[in-house]
């Protein structure tokens, strides 16, 4: 146990002297403003539009939606997400909240949807993929393995490490983007309701286990599931490293595959067996949102599914190859 926190350590530090962290934060720090000075603008045109009669514009809408709940030619699903829809504008009329003005949770909330499927992703290659090539690169994990230390503590000391910076780094984007649109648009919006529970499939809308959460408890969920998406690109970023001994193949072949998902994602609709690709799973906060999965027969439990699967495949892949490989030579 010693051997193996010294050896984390050390893996903790070689990670955080190369300042890929620091870069990764930095990014951050340049881009979350600007998307905030995106939202302002956004925010600001319609309030321009809706400021003095965004109560009427509102009691609008509710009475729209309820309008057409008396209408036979919807289908008693999209009934259901309206009656769902109503509550909610409800609750915004009844506690004098203007939907149209963002707060720093419900930016935070967007900016993570947005992020999880290829920004997220990319920020966590810039620490996974190389964590084992680039040592093969420089001629350091020569020296590594002539230690008597067995092989397979040396790459669960990387995986550990692996497992703090991703979890660091969701951690950090989350506080930063709280911290810095909440200078703009105030540090309210935890007790804002959000409709949760909507399954799509294909034209139907299940709404049998539609519920409220607050915005606070919904940050929480899709945190959680973004964590889960990213461990599974860092997983199989590390495998890669292992069997690449360039660095930046390593990386080039991961962020292709990346991006390759984020395509798919958008054309492979009618190509089934994409689903079972772990790069089209990874936009997994969409089935908090009720949006349409890319293709259909996927749900949330199959995507966790897919995604551990593939994971699991990574790590047998990657400490098989790497305690019996002749890395030496």
């Amino acid at each position: 146990m010693v051997n193996l926190l010294a050896l984390i350590r050390n893996e903790t530090t070689k990670v955080w002297k190369k300042k890929r962290f620091a870069v990764v934060v930095l990014i951050l720090l340049i881009l979350i403003p600007i998307f905030v000075y995106a939202q302002m603008k956004i925010a600001q045109n319609s309030a321009d539009k809706f400021n003095e009669d965004w109560r009427s514009e509102l009691q609008s809408r509710i009475t729209d939606n309820t309008n057409a709940l008396s209408s036979n030619r919807i289908p008693e699903e999209w009934k259901q997400w309206r009656k769902a829809l109503v509550q909610q504008l409800q609750y915004y009329l009844d506690h004098d909240i203007n939907p149209q003005t963002p707060n720093a949770v419900t930016f935070t909330r967007t900016f993570m949807d947005n992020a999880v499927s290829l920004f997220i992703p990319l920020m966590v290659l810039a620490i996974a993929s190389d964590l084992v090539s680039s040592e093969r690169s420089t001629g350091t994990i020569k020296m590594l393995l002539t230690r008597p230390v067995r092989r397979w503590r040396i790459l669960f000391s990387k995986l550990a490490t692996l497992t703090l910076y991703v979890s660091l780094i969701l951690v950090v984007t989350v506080l930063l983007c709280y911290a810095i649109s909440g200078l703009v648009f105030g540090y309210a919006g935890w007790g804002e309701p959000v409709f949760v529970g909507f399954h799509i499939r294909g034209a139907d809308v299940d709404t049998a286990n539609v519920h409220a959460i607050t915005q606070g408890v919904y940050l929480l969920m899709q945190s959680g599931l973004i964590w889960f998406s990213a461990m599974v690109v860092a997983i199989i970023a590390l495998m890669v490293s292992v069997l690449v001994r360039s660095t930046a193949a390593s990386f080039v072949t991961m962020m292709a595959t990346i991006i390759a998902g984020t395509i798919l994602a958008n054309m492979a609709s009618s190509w089934k067996s994409a689903k079972y690709l772990f790069n089209v799973n990874l936009e997994l906060s969409g089935y908090l949102r009720g949006t349409p999965p890319p293709i259909e027969g996927m749900s949330l439990g199959f995507s966790l599914a897919v995604l551990g699967i593939w994971a699991a495949a990574a790590l047998i892949v990657s400490f098989t190859v790497f305690t019996k490989q002749d890395i030496l030579n």
